[in-house]
């Protein structure tokens, strides 16, 4: 008949992670003085290899059009037909704390389309390492909303009322939940606006004002 026995199996399994990214360090960086650091995740039109596609929308964009920002923005470039992988994205987070002045303490994730899915994905698997997140028009899992709100990271969410592409119940869906598990959240919805809910967020100062003004210690 046979017996059932409690084994263990262990293996370590190295990756290796590829991203191309845009860098923006303020006209003031200086190494011995910790800068915030926010990271911004593109939509799926932007994928590929060819990084002056980040230049079409969201803090790249304003950066080209002579925007100056307080803080270390970090503009990865997912690879053409693929998808934002947490692990891959926190491991380019990693490279760029140990090789720059980062305030560990405030660092933060904002994206739009698949970059919200992405954001969504990313604070949910890395709930520990986020001061604020700003997921623009995107969607995620229970899981993932159930640990950002147990982590106490606070959550801005934007999504256009009349967006065809994403629907909006896929950000009404997590911030009901988020309050469900008494999470730090709120919600703006343009009632006029479809898809694209994320040039009126980026166009707003107290959207990067709001994220800047958190900080992980106190988000935990």
């Amino acid at each position: 008949m046979g017996r059932q026995t409690a084994e263990l199996f262990q293996k370590e399994i190295s990756q290796i992670f590829q991203l191309n990214y845009l860098l923006y360090l303020p006209d003031d960086y200086s190494e011995g003085t910790p800068l915030p650091l926010v990271l911004f995740l593109h939509g799926a039109g932007e994928r590929g290899n060819d990084l002056g596609k980040l230049g079409k929308h969201g803090p790249p964009k304003l950066v080209d059009g002579g925007q100056a920002f307080p803080f270390v923005l970090v503009s990865p470039q997912c690879p053409e037909d693929s998808w934002w992988k947490p692990d891959a994205l926190m491991a380019l987070v990693d490279e760029i704390v140990e090789t720059h002045a980062i305030d560990e303490d405030r660092i933060y994730v904002t994206g739009l389309s698949m970059g919200g899915y992405g954001t969504w994905a990313l604070a949910g698997d890395y709930a520990d390492r986020f001061a604020a997140i700003a997921p623009i028009c995107g969607g995620g899992t229970r899981q993932h909303a159930r640990r950002i709100a147990q982590a106490k990271i606070p959550t801005w969410v934007f999504h256009g009322a009349k967006d065809a592409t994403v629907p909006f119940d896929e950000s009404e869906r997590l911030v009901n939940l988020m309050k469900k598990f008494e999470g730090d959240v709120k919600l703006t919805v343009y009632p006029d606006a479809g898809h694209d809910a994320w040039t009126e967020t980026y166009d707003n100062p107290e959207v990067f004002e709001w994220l800047l003004s958190h900080k992980r210690s106190s988000a935990s």
